[in-house]
């Protein structure tokens, strides 16, 4: 009978949870896309998941505790996923995937701009960004009982802003994330 891990290390655990080409962005796009039904992750895919992929990467982050489902009151044969707390906790980790691509790779300006933003913030910004996830994916309030302040609507008026200097330089871009 085969071992349930290749070993104990916590990276080798990581990435048998979250290490395929595809996972981290289906996260990447809930958390900061706020994608949460299955068509709006396939529809606004950045890089065109198929559907069969996307179905299987759901079903492995569900079984894994990284997201959860249930079912939309709006629509009997709709599903919304959200992010557990186990999915929340890797806002840091996106922050500094996104700083270390920002540094390395060439990236868009207008796909980057909030990885910049959130490396600039820090973890003061990171542990806001997280608070104004559990409030929506978790239904949960902050410990001051207020709103988080709107660190994805300031994300999203970056690449905005970024987009429409884009557009008046005659490039198209869509709407993207980190």
């Amino acid at each position: 009978m085969a071992a349930p891990h290749r070993s104990a290390c916590p990276i080798n655990l990581t990435l048998e949870v979250l290490g395929d080409k595809w996972s981290l962005i289906v996260v990447r796009d809930m958390m900061f896309g706020d994608r949460r039904h299955f068509r709006d992750l396939l529809i606004n895919s950045e890089e065109g998941i198929a559907s069969n992929i996307l179905a299987d990467r759901l079903r492995r982050l569900l079984a894994e505790g990284v997201i959860s489902k249930a079912d939309d009151p709006s629509h009997k044969q709709k599903s919304i996923y959200s992010l557990t707390e186990m999915g929340i906790e890797l806002v840091p980790v996106f922050a500094m995937i996104g700083a270390w691509g920002s540094k390395w790779l060439p990236v868009s300006e207008e796909l980057s701009v909030r990885a910049r933003l959130l490396e600039e913030g820090g973890p003061a910004l990171w542990e806001a960004f997280m608070e104004e996830l559990r409030e929506t994916h978790l239904a949960s309030v902050t410990s001051t009982g207020t709103k988080a302040a709107g660190v994805r609507a300031r994300l999203q008026e970056a690449y905005e802003a970024v987009v429409a200097g884009s557009s008046r330089d005659g490039l198209a871009s869509r709407d993207g994330v980190v």
